[in-house]
């Protein structure tokens, strides 16, 4: 790639999509240009290193106009992408940071000391692990590299150990810039004994609460829908005290996958947006899209789901006015419970964190989340969708629900009768 020469005047505000589709773009670093050949989000300008996020936009003076009108246009448009770009300036009440730059990747900084993990141990973790192994199920806290894969596990403190099963194998037709997981235009077959072990899996744990996830199978031709239902509906042959919550895929806008899982006997639908409208080009795989996604989540409840979930991720670069709007959205599309945890980059591969929420910002959004009348929300720097900081409300909220309708059942008998 070109030299770098000289060094960057001002610092950017970085948004994931502001520079995709131009095929080249000229920075003023002092007296020289260097020239970019090639389209390049900001986050990849980020990851290689060639520009730096930070708290100011780049100022006009920090370019020199092109000699041809096309590169003056092309120069307009960019700075105007660039002022478009998320707001770090934003505020909590007093002295409070909402968030604090993420450094460069190839920057040796410590992570903020919120982030700290544990270490995986114990013999609740052993002992799951091992389980795991023998009937050859997959666990997307494994494939996914999740931080809480010990705190989960392991349980304490009130909590039930809890690990998410991911169903249709390990491999996923789908490559979102955030996921881990690995992927292929063909993954094996799927294993026509997964539920029945899945189903005896969760049987031998004694667990009152699990969550299903699976990768994208755009290869089969109802998308995996029916396996996904055939492992719920054996689990509560098995094991009918169970709570089940399914993380679904989107299947591709396919509504008659999507009441195929609806009503195969879960307690919770889950489908994650991600991420804001606006950035979900730039962090899901092609084929996921923001509408796409609400319409699932509410034909789910118009299904006869009786709790619909989903999460977000912070720190990609999103605006705060672009959250509350999202949350806005979810609502309209009568979503019950949300979940906020900060992004964390899997491998260098993946996109880059371009800031990191304090703690302080994540408690802004669970207090929003909540005025706008979610009936649960789940915000933590370690919180992800299937994190256990939901599990014990949704339980207690679930059953409530169900004694409720026994209520009303024996009250329509006793009428009758």
């Amino acid at each position: 790639h070109t030299q770098v020469h000289g060094r960057l005047h001002g610092r950017l505000r970085c948004t994931a999509d502001c520079v995709q589709g131009f095929e080249q773009v000229f920075v003023n670093f002092g007296e020289h240009y260097t020239l970019l050949p090639f389209p390049m989000t900001l986050h990849r300008l980020v990851s290689r290193g060639l520009l730096a996020a930070g708290s100011r936009a780049l100022s006009t003076s920090s370019f020199k106009s092109a000699s041809t009108a096309s590169n003056s246009a092309m120069m307009t448009g960019f700075r105007e992408r660039l002022a478009d770009g998320p707001d770090f300036g934003f505020r909590l009440g007093g002295d409070k940071e909402y968030a604090v730059h993420a450094p460069l990747p190839k920057e040796k900084t410590r992570k903020p000391d919120w982030l700290k993990r544990v270490i995986p141990a114990g013999e609740n973790y052993q002992a799951i692990k091992k389980k795991l192994r023998g009937l050859k199920l997959a666990t997307v806290c494994e494939e996914a590299k999740c931080p809480n894969i010990g705190e989960c596990w392991t349980g304490g403190e009130g909590h039930i150990a809890t690990a998410t099963i991911m169903v249709m194998g390990d491999t996923c037709t789908r490559g979102c810039r955030f996921c881990a997981v690995k992927t292929s235009k063909a993954p094996p077959p799927l294993d026509p004994l997964e539920p029945v072990n899945t189903a005896e899996a969760i049987k031998s744990w004694g667990v009152g609460y699990i969550v299903i996830t699976s990768v994208d199978r755009d290869d089969l031709p109802d998308q995996g829908s029916s396996h996904i239902a055939n492992v719920v509906k054996e689990m509560k042959a098995r094991s009918p005290e169970v709570l089940v919550e399914v993380l679904s895929p989107d299947f591709s806008g396919n509504m008659e996958d999507v009441d195929r899982v609806a009503t195969c006997g879960l307690d919770v639908f889950a489908h994650n947006v991600e991420t804001v409208e606006r950035m979900t080009p730039s962090v899901r795989d092609r084929r996921a899209n923001w509408a796409q996604s609400l319409k699932v989540l509410k034909r789910a409840k118009e299904a006869g789901a009786k709790v619909t979930k989903t999460s977000i991720m912070l720190g990609l670069g999103e605006r705060p006015e672009e959250i509350q709007v999202a949350l806005e959205a979810l609502r309209a599309h009568d979503v019950d419970v949300v979940t906020f945890g900060q992004y964390m980059r899997p491998t260098r591969g993946h996109l880059a964190v371009v800031e990191y929420i304090t703690p302080e910002g994540f408690a802004h959004w669970k207090t929003v989340a909540e005025g706008m009348g979610f009936l649960y929300v789940a915000s933590g720097p370690k919180v992800r969708s299937s994190y256990r900081a939901g599990e014990l409300y949704l339980k207690g909220m679930i059953n409530s629900r169900k004694a409720a309708e026994v209520n009303v059942v024996q009250r329509q008998q006793s009428a009758a009768a």
